[in-house]
């Protein structure tokens, strides 16, 4: 107890509290410098220095994204929006650029993201008519799985198409003319115009993610690669980071994983076993509460709705087309090796079912080569898979990280590549439950929508966009649901001591809810009314529910 007489900073009291990994339900919580101290008759009981009624309200654990693009999506929210909501057709999306052409100088940049080419009736947008819409500008619009982009003449003829590098193409018509789609790592030929991202613009873009994600509950979210490769902005990224925290601009607990790409061998005596890292040895677990390092993030592959992904058979009507690796299959083993004996977690971006068996192969002879018993190593997306390969992510003891909205948003386009044979396989989650896996909730944002209470209803629900039950066989409970965003995302982080459940000696974490999401009559409705991180209520609704 303190000087004054408080046991507890704070109780919060008037609340359906789901508490507990069975989400046992009380009805208040002690918090005291920033952790939960007591539940129920016990907390009201402690002398506080400041007593909340939250008026019914139902309090969860504080949603916890597993797989986001925090910066990406930031910095996305100044990009011209050319995604389906934005623009149903080409026609719309030509237009859209031809509006923004005509507010901005003529040689400036214009910046588009968000566009699914299942969704314009035309196919990808081209060059000619960029070069329409905009003939005085540079422009680049990125496809919304981060995955491709398409540019016009001005940008294509600024960069050196001679030089692609393995991992990706420069997509051609017929006549052998660049479209302006630069697919996967093609994406590259771009860096000496545009990258690295000043901190600053950086920093902004993590800013108003942060102001976001809280107001929708989410109080923790793991940064799907940063330094370098397809998502990084800037080598020096972890900066910006740790910037937007000193200025007090990062309300979520971050937890970033470095891109592979920007790893390296690293000089130590003989026999330390720390010989591929960040310099100074940094590696997963480094950090603290608020802003740590996590795995480190490996490319695969490339799409399943961008048809890149690496497959065991050809994509539906493209009997030519399986897909390729990101990183060379012959060197996803050889880094997955080194990352693992030098003490890293290993996420490892694989979407087809040939980029996932290539995976469990490295992570397998990693595993027997240097035996540890909790490394946690990770399959992102793990997007297609059969049956057999599924047995082994859970023998392997490794977890699997895919997106529950994407069968919402993209799912038909999923349906589209995969056909009818296979469309039982594509993003499971009932069958890595069942298998005994810990399945983490996230979302991939900025590819889809990232409010976590819209992931959880489609991972219940499973429906696309055009009504279409796609897996039904896959479906979760909302319990389960709800689980997967807080428990399961703090254990895929290692962070399960702290986060993830609301009990005695874990962080103050919460989200104050309209309504139980638990209940299948009411989960699409239930909105966020208060965001609470470290005891403190950061963020709270204006009107409404």
């Amino acid at each position: 107890m303190t000087a004054a007489g408080w046991a507890a900073d704070t109780v919060f009291t008037g609340a359906r509290l789901l508490a507990g990994r069975d989400f046992q339900v009380t009805d208040a919580v002690a918090v005291h410098h920033g952790r939960v101290i007591a539940l129920g008759e016990q907390a009201k009981e402690l002398p506080a220095r400041r007593v909340v009624d939250l008026d019914g309200a139902t309090v969860v654990p504080g949603f916890h994204d597993a797989h986001n693009h925090m910066a990406w999506y930031g910095m996305g929210l100044d990009e011209l929006d050319v995604s389906a909501a934005a623009c149903g057709s080409l026609e719309e999306l030509y237009d859209a650029v031809a509006h923004r052409a005509a507010r901005q100088p003529a040689g400036s940049w214009i910046h588009g993201n968000g566009y699914d080419q299942t969704k314009l009736g035309g196919g990808h947008p081209t060059r000619d008519g960029l070069d329409r819409a905009a003939p005085d500008h540079y422009v680049r619009l990125k496809h919304t799985t981060g995955h491709m982009c398409v540019v016009n003449s001005a940008v294509l003829d600024r960069i050196d198409l001679a030089a692609v590098p393995p991992g990706g193409d420069v997509v051609r018509d017929e006549a052998g003319r660049p479209t302006g789609l630069l697919r996967e790592r093609a994406q590259g030929l771009l860096d000496p115009l545009l990258y690295p991202v000043p901190l600053a613009e950086v920093g902004r873009g993590i800013a108003r993610a942060s102001q976001r994600y809280l107001a929708e509950g989410i109080t923790s979210v793991q940064e799907a690669g940063i330094g370098a490769g397809l998502v990084g902005s800037t080598p020096v990224e972890l900066a910006a980071y740790q910037l937007a925290r000193e200025r007090g601009e990062l309300g979520v607990r971050v937890i970033l994983m470095a891109s592979a790409d920007a790893l390296h061998p690293l000089q130590a005596a003989g026999g330390d076993g720390v010989d591929f890292g960040l310099d100074l040895g940094m590696r997963t677990g480094f950090g603290d509460g608020r802003l740590r390092l996590g795995p480190v993030k490996l490319f695969a592959d490339g799409s399943l709705v961008g048809r890149t992904c690496a497959m065991h058979e050809p994509f539906a009507g493209e009997p030519d087309n399986t897909g390729y690796f990101q990183t060379a299959e012959a060197d996803i083993a050889d880094i997955v090796l080194r990352a693992h004996r030098s003490g890293w977690q290993v996420a490892t971006h694989a979407i087809g079912d040939r980029a996932i068996s290539v995976v469990l192969d490295a992570y397998a002879a990693a595993l027997a080569a240097h035996p540890v018993a909790d490394h946690r190593h990770r399959i992102e997306h793990c997007g297609v898979i059969g049956d057999g390969d599924l047995r082994r992510v859970a023998g392997l003891g490794a977890i699997p990280v895919p997106q529950g909205r994407f069968v919402n948003e993209i799912g038909d386009g999923m349906r589209s590549a995969l056909g009818p044979e296979r469309e039982a396989w594509c993003y499971r989650q009932r069958s890595f439950l069942d298998a005994g896996c810990v399945l983490p909730g996230s979302s991939d944002r900025p590819v889809v929508a990232g409010a976590p209470l819209l992931g959880m209803a489609d991972m219940v629900r499973r429906r696309t966009a055009s009504g279409y039950v796609l897996g039904a066989g896959e479906r979760i409970s909302p319990t389960e649901a709800l689980r997967a965003y807080t428990a399961g995302s703090a254990y895929a982080a290692f962070a399960e001591a702290d986060l993830g459940t609301i009990e005695p000696g874990k962080r103050a974490d919460f989200a104050v809810l309209s309504d139980d999401p638990t209940r299948q009559d009411t989960m699409e409705s239930v909105a966020v009314r208060a965001t609470v991180v470290g005891g403190e209520m950061v963020h709270e609704a204006t009107s409404g529910g």
